[in-house]
């Protein structure tokens, strides 16, 4: 067995690393153990903000890990909820503060790194899926991309994933996060080892009650001709799945289309094709046009590239202050419930009315007072159910801002 130098078996940090301070950078704690032996450890307000990319809206999510990092920590939490879609810069140019906390510096400055890795990547996820689930409209998409990134990560991918607006993931540790059963249809190994008749049969036969059945077909025949004896051998069936390698696609939405045509003739209008394999928002609504019922999506989502969000201290003893570069002082965020302008103002505003004439809704919520949880966080499916809400209102009102 190959040890690390920490008598670990991966490369992951625990709970307890995360929590202490090891997974972070290590200036933060060189500098917090300076200002308290010289005396200026001063209750500070820092603010989160996105510094790229800019050009898009995103669907914010990670907030519960940062939570239950700041849990026990003597600090104020405010936040915008999770599931939230807005862009990253106000109706002026401001920059949005999706979080905030205020203490002493040393309460909280050496988690600057962990929270920034919790929200930024979880929020990349999360936009990236409902720039899918926009693509999708109302067929269902699900989440199949843990495969391409570290399993130490899987539960916080599909948690993302779900969030922004897949129907259902595929791995087990996620799936119990998000309260579902995980959702999967059969490798091509089993059609390697049994061949394809008798792995749509053992596959039929281990589908657990309630779900949909589905067949893989293009283990070793032209997809078409597959479909119609997958659809003949099971006319029970409910979805063929085509994961077609990229190397024999050719025109994918002709192929589809062609699929479907023979399907119909032949009196399976009722079996529903899905589609799998490198797809992404562009690609799904493209095969969406061609006749696809059902996407699993992985790497475009797993991997979607972070958003690059910065911490900076806007406040030192109450007084505004940050480096050069960022706007000072504390904030409060407002949105337009109806034509969905947002706009940053000083934290001494606390009511606003939009320039459409409708009042505006405050976006920061208290999360922790004074280490303690404020509040009962909100389970998954509540926070999916207003992402969906979110991104069918604000995320296609931004797309075709931008």
């Amino acid at each position: 067995m190959v040890l690390l130098e920490t008598e670990r078996m991966f490369n992951i940090a625990t709970d307890e690393d995360i929590l202490g301070g090891d997974a972070s950078d290590v200036y933060f704690q060189r500098s917090i153990s300076g200002i308290k032996k010289k005396g200026f450890d001063y209750d500070v307000s820092a603010e989160f903000t996105v510094s790229g990319p800019l050009n898009t809206w995103l669907n914010f999510s990670g907030l519960d890990e940062v939570v239950n990092a700041l849990e026990g920590r003597n600090v104020d939490l405010y936040a915008i909820p999770e599931g939230t879609v807005m862009n990253p810069r106000d109706s002026d140019g401001i920059p949005v503060p999706f979080l905030r906390i205020e203490g002493k510096y040393s309460e909280f400055g050496e988690m600057e790194t962990a929270i920034l890795g919790f929200i930024c990547q979880s929020t990349g996820i999360s936009t990236e899926a409902s720039k899918v689930r926009i693509a999708a409209g109302d067929l269902p998409f699900f989440s199949f991309g843990i495969r391409r990134m570290h399993p130490a990560i899987s539960p916080m991918i599909d948690r993302a994933a779900f969030i922004g607006g897949a129907d259902g993931v595929s791995g087990i540790l996620g799936a119990k996060i998000v309260g579902l059963e995980p959702l999967g249809t059969m490798p091509h190994a089993l059609s390697l080892l049994a061949g394809d008749d008798e792995a749509w049969a053992i596959s039929q036969m281990n589908i657990p009650k309630g779900h949909k059945k589905v067949l893989l077909i293009d283990t070793y025949m032209d997809e078409k001709f597959a479909a119609m004896k997958a659809a003949d051998m099971f006319p029970n069936v409910d979805y063929l799945r085509l994961d077609t390698p990229g190397s024999r696609r050719g025109n994918f939405p002709a192929l589809l289309r062609e699929v479907r045509w023979e399907l119909d003739l032949r009196g399976h209008s009722k079996v529903k094709l899905m589609v799998t394999g490198g797809l992404n928002a562009e690609s799904v609504s493209q095969l969406k046009e061609a006749g696809a019922d059902a996407f699993g999506v992985g790497t475009s989502i797993s991997s979607a590239r972070p958003f690059d969000f910065a911490m900076d201290i806007v406040s030192v003893r109450g007084a505004p202050l940050t480096k050069r570069g960022k706007f000072s002082g504390t904030k409060n965020v407002f949105r337009c419930p109806s034509c969905g302008r947002i706009e940053v103002k000083p934290s001494k505003t606390t009511r606003k009315t939009c320039s459409c004439g409708k009042r505006m809704e405050p976006m920061l919520k208290k999360f922790i007072e004074a280490g303690k949880e404020a509040g009962n966080y909100e389970h998954p499916k509540e926070i999916r159910e207003r992402s969906v809400k979110e991104i069918s209102k604000f995320g296609t009102m931004f797309n075709r801002d931008q």
